[in-house]
């Protein structure tokens, strides 16, 4: 046994199932003709929780593999995480769902994630039941359930659980982390954001940023200093309510954005390249115990780059990437320290339980080559890591990665290097790469730090039913009216106690986009699915693409770890067993269609998630609407018509959507008006005026057409002044899907990311003038 004198984590057996909200109690004071003949007696306001239930705080890192941090025999230093580990017990067989909005939704709810509505991100959802990106109410997040049991409860950072068509300022908001019984959340609901010049909202407002990036601002230090201020509130004003706090970093999520600084505490430590990287990492992860001695390296896919035949002249760029990386990822587990050192001097110490996950899924390869704008990736663009270097030259060279004029991301070489000793990565559900997560629980005085790793093999779902274990409550039978749905997850309690219990999950499946798995009782059947996530563009085919094209792969965990050997020829048998398993899970789980994350990204990007109006009216200072819930004024043809009162050579930007890493944008410098297509900072073109335009009252328009009507095809874009042509021009490629993931249209000024240089040290170049009226139509008028 593993628990200290004390006691075990384990409580006494659990009660019934409730139904919630709980009754309010009967007033124990009876009310007649006078008070003289009343009764005065309050009823203390009955407790649902044991008087020594503990506090939970939730740490998860973002697009992290296990190979990374120091704690597990890796390069990047986090201090945190180790410390936690010390003082706790890890799971190195815990995984997650190769994908981040499956993964939150699964982590929150106990559940499967497309039996919540989560088979893909939120933004890229559909309409079949599985993918719809919908967190049903009959699966109430765990922090509703402790809100109603008397937790407060709190959320900082990334959400990504909100229907993207949802997160404008109009809502609705029951679907947004407050909907969820999250009392208070300060962060960004969409699935990643500059951590320079984020998107935030508070609770269900828009906030802007409390800096600037020239003032120090980064986003993981702005959540831990937010976190930090709810704790001494809560100290302060209820300091024997317990909390749940669920801190979630954007970090190392792309765009990896850090201060030079702390990426220069990593120069020259990846000079040896990826693939040496990976067998250090590997002795690494053996010496450090985290994996055991006969676990095998598994080889590079052919179709990954090699070291040694990236070119000589691109190997700097490729290897500043990655120490961007480190420090970006040393600097968000610096942050989570932060808050724990909160936790304790406050005195929450010995009585909050801490759940550090590093990672929502393994290492991200979304990056594919090496990229200054990682969204370059999600439009299915093709670029050329020269064009790339190029492009920095004019931002100042290698010292602008990690800054605001970048949206860097690392080579997919090195994600594969992240998630060592495995195959794959993110996105890849077929293979532990992108789904084998490190898991750390501390509880000070209650659990006895073990160095050794448990190895039963757990899952993300299994999160919710430990804590309501260890708590000692049921899962609810109804929530605010609605049944609930059953749990999914197995409590982990009973491996915390005892580092040799026998497992108790027996079977678990994974689907995301096509690439697939089912574990049962010690073997895994693996199906990598039509696409590789390093390989730029869509495959071909992808748009007949059937699971029955798939060859699946055979591995037994028990004596492979890393799924080093296929044993499909071998045993055939088995192999056709898991393969129906693998059908009655994704049925039973409304994972069908198999491959139904794919429909929007890569097969119908013309369905994606856009707003049901084709004209919109907008006044001259709307600002901060998010680029999915905005007019697609890069990629479908239409006018922009602003009614507006200049001064002598005006300034200022009269709308933009998107942000530094891409977009578009039309504004005036010195009276020339002027628009910009920033295709991924790869790519610019600029149309202007041929003269300063004149002060009074003038109707601007801005026209897009297609050239070629097919997606990512060229736009020509005109220029008209009181219905004059004053400008024209061609914009070569368009982004066929969107510019930004958290950026948005604003209107009159420039919030967030400067789209164009000519404006960036302006920021956020309001318009000196007036917008009277703004009227944007699909078409061309």
């Amino acid at each position: 046994m593993s628990s200290t004198p004390n006691g075990s984590v384990i409580g006494p057996p659990l009660p019934p199932a409730t139904n919630l909200p709980f009754a309010p109690p009967a007033s124990g004071s009876v009310a007649r003709r006078t008070m003289q003949e009343s009764t005065y007696s309050p009823v203390p306001p009955p407790r649902h929780l044991p008087p020594d239930a503990p506090n939970v705080l939730v740490i998860l890192i973002d697009d992290a593999g296990p190979a990374l941090p120091s704690t597990f025999g890796g390069a990047v230093r986090t201090p945190t995480l180790d410390r936690v580990r010390a003082n706790g017990v890890g799971y190195n067989r815990f995984h997650t769902t190769a994908m981040c909005s499956p993964t939150r939704a699964s982590l929150l709810t106990g559940r499967n994630h497309h039996r919540v509505g989560s088979g893909q991100i939120a933004e890229l959802a559909n309409d079949w039941d599985g993918y719809s990106g919908h967190i049903p109410k009959s699966s109430a997040t765990v922090a509703e359930v402790l809100r109603q049991y008397g937790y407060a409860t709190a959320a900082w950072g990334k959400w990504h659980n909100t229907p993207a068509e949802e997160t404008t300022k109009a809502g609705p908001f029951d679907r947004w982390p407050t909907g969820y019984g999250f009392e208070y959340f300060y962060g960004f609901l969409a699935g990643e954001a500059s951590q320079y010049e984020p998107n935030l909202v508070r609770n269900t407002t828009s906030v802007l940023p409390p800096g600037t990036p020239e003032d120090g601002y980064h986003l993981s230090e702005d959540i831990a200093d937010d976190a930090m201020a709810w704790l001494r509130n809560h100290k302060a004003l209820k300091p024997d309510q317990p909390f749940f706090m669920y801190w979630a970093t954007g970090a190392i999520h792309g765009p990896h954005h850090i201060m030079k600084e702390w990426a220069d505490k990593y120069a020259g430590a990846f000079d040896d390249g990826w693939d040496a990287y990976r067998e250090r990492a590997h002795e690494g992860a053996k010496a450090a115990g985290w994996i055991p001695e006969d676990a095998e390296l598994t080889p590079r896919p052919d179709s990954l780059a090699a070291w040694e035949d990236i070119p000589d002249h691109q190997k700097p760029f490729q290897r500043r990437l990655m120490e961007v990386c480190a420090g970006f990822a040393e600097h968000a587990d610096v942050q989570a320290g932060r808050v724990i050192d909160e936790v304790e001097r406050l005195g929450y110490g010995d009585d909050t339980i801490i759940i550090y996950i590093w990672g929502d899924n393994g290492s991200s390869g979304e990056g594919q080559n090496g990229t200054i704008s990682e969204l370059l990736a999600q439009n299915l663009i093709p670029s050329t890591v020269d064009q790339h270097i190029a492009a920095l030259e004019e931002l100042g060279g290698l010292d602008a990665l990690g800054t605001p004029a970048t949206d860097n991301q690392y080579h997919a070489a090195w994600a594969w290097a992240g998630s060592t000793p495995y195959q794959g990565m993110k996105l890849l559900a077929s293979h532990l790469g992108g789904t084998r997560n490190p898991i750390i629980i501390q509880w000070n005085g209650r659990i006895a730090p073990d160095v050794l790793p448990r190895s039963q093999f757990h899952h993300v779902i299994d999160v919710v039913p430990t804590i309501y274990e260890i708590i000692g409550i049921s899962p609810p039978e109804t929530v605010n009216g609605v049944p609930q749905d059953p749990i999914d997850g197995v409590s982990l309690a009973y491996s915390i106690d005892d580092r040799d219990a026998p497992g108790r999950r027996r079977t678990q499946y994974f689907e995301i986009m096509g690439s697939r798995s089912i574990y049962a009782d010690g073997w895994m059947a693996s199906a990598t699915g039509p696409r590789l996530p390093w390989v730029p563009g869509a495959p071909p085919g992808i748009r007949t693409w059937t699971p029955d094209q798939d060859r699946w792969e055979l591995y037994d965990l028990e004596h492979d770890w890393s799924q080093s050997r296929d044993l499909a020829s071998e045993h055939p048998e088995k192999l056709a067993e898991l393969k129906e398993l693998f059908a009655i899970e994704a049925a039973r789980n409304d994972a069908l269609p198999i491959g139904g994350g794919l429909w929007v990204p890569v097969m119908h990007p013309e369905d994606r998630i856009s707003p049901p109006y084709t004209e919109w009216e907008l006044s001259g200072d709307t600002v901060r609407v998010p680029e999915f819930c905005a007019p697609a004024l890069g990629n479908r043809p239409n006018t922009v018509t602003m009614r507006v009162r200049l001064g002598e050579r005006a300034n200022g930007v009269l709308y933009k959507l998107g942000g530094a890493g891409g977009g578009l944008t039309c504004f005036l410098a010195d009276g020339v008006l002027t628009y910009e297509y920033n295709l991924f900072l790869i790519q610019r073109t600029v149309i202007a005026s041929a003269s300063p335009i004149p002060a009074g009252e003038i109707t601007i328009q801005v026209e897009t057409s297609y050239v070629e009507p097919r997606p990512g095809g060229p736009l020509r874009v005109v220029l008209r002044i009181d219905g004059d042509e004053v400008g024209s021009g061609t914009v070569p490629v368009s982004a066929p899907l969107l510019f930004s993931a958290n950026d948005c249209l604003d209107i009159g000024r420039a919030y967030g990311g400067a789209v164009s240089r000519a404006y960036a040290d302006r920021m956020p170049f309001a318009f000196d003038g007036r917008i009277d009226h703004v009227h944007i139509a699909y078409g061309v008028r």
